[in-house]
């Protein structure tokens, strides 16, 4: 008995040892459990996930990227010649390309499924944009990617007939089409009607609401920013504010000719307006939908827009009955539509007898609708591709 003592005594006894060893089995089954369901959960994810690359050729691509995906790009300066960034959004993995240096056969082409952002506002632009078409067909002919989808500048009087041969629909390779504007052929099937969004060719910020913009008293009571051609409506909204001397008590800065090019100081003095005013008139300009609007909703200034139809063929789909601007109008924005100017005096009275606390809850009403909305389209756009890029589990 002596040896089985001494043999006892070297190994350290544990009580436990049965219940240890055990509990290594189960956990070493566990880790392997564990281990099977990220590699189901690769391989599934590699199925169903999506490679995306966006190729934007158009200002509204920064629209797109920076302020509905809120997405970054490298480098940060705005005249480079390429830039860059990324993101994983639903099951789908992102990346955006942008910048003068981004050409046709130039860059690699890193993913199955691409999105185009065109430009098709002038003939010029149209000629441009369907060069990147046939470079997106060359790809499709030679299977180097499966899918293409178009976001599209379009037209302000809704003449993108141009388009049509290219969409698979009519015997294209065109997935699906966002376009711009209230487009009479969306259908909600393939084509969508998509925001115009802020002037960021004009480098407009994505504006993160701060508590002064929520909560300060405003000097103006509304502002004007903007050219007035001759015999429109905005020539009688100036008349109007001159009347009752409306103009005042509002942020009005006039003048005869469109131009593109901002000044610094213009700049400023615009994004200020918006930021002083409680209102920001939106008269209709070639197109009802501007610009104007999305930048007001950025800074909390409520837009009052003139909801007259302008010339040309836009107008309403099959889906939507209440043009213009129907996108936002579906989508419930909290925005004050008037028919003529002359409306504008009793909105302006209503608006001096408006308590700050009155205006801060609207305030927040509105910067929160925005952001509903930027997150809403991005989820449509995300949602939009994957039920057609992806293959369908008919399982």
């Amino acid at each position: 008995g002596f040896t089985d003592h001494v043999a006892f005594g070297n190994q350290e006894w544990n009580p436990w040892d049965a219940e240890e060893k055990n509990e290594l089995a189960a956990s070493q089954q566990r880790y392997e459990a564990n281990l099977k369901m990220i590699k189901y959960a690769r391989s599934h994810l590699e199925q169903t996930s999506l490679r995306v690359q966006i190729w934007g050729k158009a200002a509204i691509g920064l629209y797109l990227w920076q302020h509905i995906f809120g997405g970054h790009l490298e480098p940060a300066d705005v005249t480079a010649q390429w830039r860059e960034g990324s993101q994983k959004a639903g099951k789908t993995y992102f990346s955006f390309l942008t910048g003068p240096s981004v050409v046709p056969g130039y860059f690699s082409v890193e993913a199955e499924h691409v999105v185009l952002v065109l430009n098709g506002r002038e003939p010029a632009k149209i000629a441009y944009a369907t060069q990147w078409l046939h470079y997106a067909q060359t790809l499709m002919e030679t299977r180097k990617i499966q899918h293409v989808a178009v976001v599209l500048l379009g037209n302000e009087q809704c003449n993108n007939a141009w388009i049509q041969p290219y969409l698979k629909r009519n015997g294209g390779f065109v997935n699906l089409l966002f376009v711009t504007y209230d487009c009479a052929f969306v259908n909600e099937e393939d084509i969508f009607q998509w925001p115009l969004g802020v002037a960021t060719y004009r480098s407009f910020p994505v504006v993160e609401p701060s508590w002064s913009m929520l909560r300060d008293p405003r000097s103006y009571l509304c502002n004007f920013l903007g050219t007035v051609y001759k015999n429109s409506s905005r020539e009688t909204l100036m008349e109007i504010l001159k009347q009752d001397g409306l103009d005042k008590l509002c942020w009005i800065a006039a003048r005869e000719q469109w131009q593109p090019q901002e000044t610094n100081e213009s700049f400023k003095n615009y994004q200020d307006a918006l930021l002083q005013s409680d209102l920001t008139l939106c008269p209709v300009g070639i197109n009802t939908e501007c610009y104007r609007i999305y930048e007001a909703c950025s800074y909390g200034s409520l837009p009052v827009i003139e909801d007259v139809m302008t010339p040309g063929v836009c107008g309403n789909s099959s889906m939507y009955h209440s043009a213009p601007l129907q996108l936002l109008k579906t989508m419930g924005a909290p925005f004050i539509f008037i028919k003529n100017w002359k409306e504008l005096p009793a909105i302006l009275e209503k608006e001096k007898k408006m308590s700050l606390q009155e205006k801060i809850q609207r305030r927040k009403k509105l910067l929160e609708w925005y952001r509903n909305f930027k997150a809403w389209m991005r989820q449509k756009f995300i949602n939009t591709l994957e039920n057609s890029f992806l293959p369908s589990d008919k399982g």
